[in-house]
This record gives structure tokens, C-alpha cells and sequence, in this order.
């Protein structure tokens, strides 16, 4: 289960696909939507972020950046997302701390893959508290983007 709304987000330094550290105090005082997404070049993934992508303007309007976070190494993460033009963040959680400070671990994902993140989202406020959090029972299954979207627009400025 994810870490509940209205706890304390954690910490995270992650490398993005250009090999930079990214750290979630980079978004200090801005509103952060996490993606969690279980691996590069799968179909549900790469329609959540491309969803993201293709949305990108209304998640600026209401002042808040995008991040995905896979275990993915950056290096394919990088080659992902020039394939599919994402225009935010990719970021390489390799040695899985975040997903397991987020409880977003998946412990048997398919083909008995052991590890991977789940499905899921997390939105952060500009004092780092969770006020929306979803993950999907089934990795399969996508996000709900109108509920992302309905708690972001409370957000709005």
C-alpha cells in the first residue's frame, strides 16, 4: 500500500537520463507529480507517459513538474524518453530506495520479475506533504488521470 495522504513525502536524489542527480528538494515550494511506472518499452507505461507528456501544459498552469521514476538504468530510461519525445524527467531508481520509501515496491510483478515499481502516482505539495496517491492493483490497469487531475485543480493557485 502507498504511503498515505497527508504524510510526510521522502526524501529522494535520483539520476535523470542525462546522468544528473535530481533531489526532491529541487522542487522545494512547487507541487510534484511522481509517476511510478514499472519498466521502459511497455505499453501501459509508455501510455501513462505519454498521457503525462501530452498534458504537460495543464500540470505548468497549475504550477507543478512531472518526474517518472522506474528502476530502469538512465541509460535506457534515456533512450525511452527520446523515443517518445517525454518532455520531463526520467528518473533511475536502480537500487529501488525510493519505491520502497514510497511503498511502491512491487514484490512479484510478471514472469516472477522481482522489484520493479508499481503503477502509481504521487502528487506533492509545496511543503512536501502527499495530498493525492494512487497505485493500481493491477500493473496493467492505468492510473486514474481525471482523479489526478480533480486533486491538482484543488491545488491551483
Amino acid at each position: 500500500m502507498a504511503l498515505a495522504v497527508g504524510t510526510k513525502a521522502p526524501a529522494f536524489k535520483l539520476f535523470n537520463t542525462e546522468r544528473k542527480e535530481v533531489s526532491s528538494t529541487d522542487f522545494a515550494g512547487r507541487i510534484l507529480v511522481i509517476n511510478f511506472f514499472p519498466a521502459a518499452f511497455t505499453g501501459v507505461c509508455t501510455e501513462q507517459l505519454c498521457s503525462n507528456r501530452d498534458e504537460l501544459s495543464f500540470y505548468n498552469d497549475i504550477g507543478a513538474a512531472v518526474v517518472g521514476i522506474s528502476v530502469d538504468m538512465p541509460f535506457s530510461l534515456k533512450v525511452f524518453k527520446e523515443n517518445n519525445k517525454i518532455n520531463f524527467d526520467l528518473l533511475s531508481d536502480a537500487n529501488k530506495r525510493t519505491i520502497n520509501e514510497y511503498e511502491m515496491y512491487h514484490c512479484n510483478f510478471a514472469c516472477d520479475i522481482k522489484g520493479v515499481a508499481k503503477r502509481g502516482v504521487a502528487v506533492i505539495d509545496g511543503d512536501g506533504i502527499i495530498v493525492y496517491v494512487e497505485e493500481t492493483a493491477n500493473p496493467g490497469t492505468q492510473v486514474n488521470f481525471a482523479a489526478l487531475k480533480q486533486a491538482l485543480e484543488k491545488l491551483k493557485k
